[in-house]
């Protein structure tokens, strides 16, 4: 019974940094314009923009990792908050200036090489917190453009892929296989520490 507690304890401040940390900075993301209309810009912004590709990736591995019933979490989770953190971002003026993206790296990638086993609350947070930060950034870089069919376009794309890499690492049964998804994650923590190095060097 005490080491639940202490487990749920540790979960909550996780969690709690994992906000913090992930605080939208300002939005610097160009819109890529496709020439097909709104929905396809939005589309062709998340596929383009690694910033936001990556994170996406790294969470639907997770997911995978975790399960099928995760996965179908994510899978449904994940674009209705980013679409709900775009539609503030529309209309926000000013975010603090953190580095998001070597932060959504580094700790997606920490939780895919960790294999770390959440329960599905504190996936669903984790889900919503990735989703609402990220989408509020595009909201911001859409907002003078694609607006809230760029917004769509973003949401069908994000359904896509996570069911598309989930139910792939879902399926992966071989121990091998599931290392090479741990050292993916690894990968994408190792760029989220040269981001953020390249980001102080800058600043230095």
């Amino acid at each position: 019974m005490k080491i639940n507690n202490y487990l749920n304890s540790l979960y909550k401040s996780l969690i709690a940094i994992f906000g913090l940390l992930l605080w939208p900075s300002q939005a610097d993301a160009h819109l890529v314009t496709t020439g097909l209309g709104p929905v396809y810009d939005g589309i062709g912004h998340l596929v383009l923009t690694p910033e936001d590709l990556v994170p996406v990736l790294a969470l639907s591995l997770f997911a995978g990792m975790r399960g099928a019933e995760p996965g179908r979490r994510a899978l449904f989770i994940l674009p209705l908050a980013w679409f709900v953190g775009g539609l503030l971002g529309l209309v926000i003026e000013g975010l603090p200036d953190i580095p998001v993206a070597a932060v959504s790296f580094f700790i997606l990638g920490a939780l895919v090489a960790a294999d770390l086993k959440l329960s599905n609350k504190v996936f669903t947070v984790v889900v919503i917190v990735v989703g609402g930060i990220h989408g509020a950034l595009n909201g911001v870089a859409l907002k003078e453009s694609a607006g809230v069919l760029g917004l769509v376009g973003i949401m069908v794309t994000l359904f896509v892929l996570v069911a598309l890499v989930s139910a792939f690492t879902v399926s992966l049964k071989k121990a091998w296989a599931k290392i090479i998804v741990r050292v993916a994650g690894s990968w994408v923590a190792a760029m989220g520490m040269l981001m953020a190095g390249w980001l102080f060097r800058s600043q230095g």
